[in-house]
């Protein structure tokens, strides 16, 4: 018991350390490594190779806790220590979050609206509170931008954009594409920064056609609407940032399929007790079916 202690902190701790601890001879332990495997050791071979198709499916990008949530729901019990250690001695990392960087344009004249959430990023049901942002994505063609809405709610983008062109037309797609798959009642709020392209005309008249509540952040502060500047940090680490893409139309294409085949039915989120936004909404539902 002791030797195989020493064997599975010895990732964290010294041998020699260890073994003075347990009080027990160095050469007894490594006598005992040269012998045939524990029985923990040929689990940590099977757990291994699961660790390992899960960080695959994960395309590379999972770290021990959403690993250890994946075999979780697999039927598969261990610590996240445990995996951590597994993962470190296959060389398995996952990938840590970009920096937020400001894209907006906010020194103009049109209409603002107050900060409605200030801060407070979360919502009890689906199609309360929508927050919504533009990014840029460089390809050998130049500059392609993505305008995403995602619910507070599940975290899932329920509407996105992208054009050539940072303009009220590329927020407009988004919007509309939003409101068309959602169809939320009014009352819903709409969290934005202070971009023009969220103070034009065509883009105000159709949140008003809908009943839905305007919410901005303080001029500036990129923390006010960091949900959605999270999630184009995590779509540029784990997709974008991976690839040299040769134009527009890969990039949209790339997008569309880290969106709709990874992000929102697979991708693990801690926010929502690893679960991906589909499937916290869809837990969701059934929980108030039954009710």
């Amino acid at each position: 018991m002791r030797f195989t202690f020493i064997d599975a902190e010895k990732a964290f701790y010294p041998v020699l350390v260890l073994c003075r601890v347990m009080e027990v001879g160095r050469s007894g332990f490594y006598a005992w490594q040269r012998r045939a495997p524990s029985v923990r050791a040929q689990a940590d071979k099977v757990l291994e190779s699961k660790i390992e198709v899960a960080f695959r499916d994960s395309r590379g990008t999972y770290g021990s806790p959403r690993i250890r949530a994946q075999l979780t729901a697999q039927g598969v019990s261990v610590s996240k220590r445990r995996v951590a250690r597994l993962m470190r001695r296959r060389g398995l990392y996952g990938l840590r979050k970009a920096r937020f960087v400001r894209t907006t344009d906010s020194r103009h004249k049109l209409p603002i609206a107050p900060n409605l959430l200030a801060r407070d990023f979360t919502a009890a049901a689906p199609n309360k509170v929508w927050v919504t942002d533009v990014t840029f994505v460089w390809t050998l063609q130049g500059w392609l931008y993505l305008a995403a809405i995602l619910d507070l709610f599940s975290r899932r983008v329920v509407g996105w954009g992208m054009s050539a062109h940072n303009d009220e037309a590329l927020v407009l797609g988004a919007l509309n594409m939003a409101l068309s798959t959602r169809q939320p009642a009014r009352g819903l709020i709409h969290h934005s920064d202070r971009g023009s392209v969220y103070c034009g005309t065509d883009y105000l008249a159709v949140l008003q056609a809908h009943g839905v509540e305007r919410s901005m952040s303080r001029k500036g502060d990129c923390w006010d609407n960091a949900v959605a500047e999270s999630f184009f940090g995590t779509l540029k680490q784990e997709m974008l940032y991976r690839r040299e893409l040769e134009s527009r139309r890969a990039a949209q294409t790339a997008i569309f399929e880290y969106l709709e085949v990874y992000y929102n039915p697979k991708r693990r989120h801690s926010t929502l007790g690893f679960l991906s936004p589909v499937n916290f909404e869809e837990r969701a539902y059934r929980a108030n079916s039954s009710m």
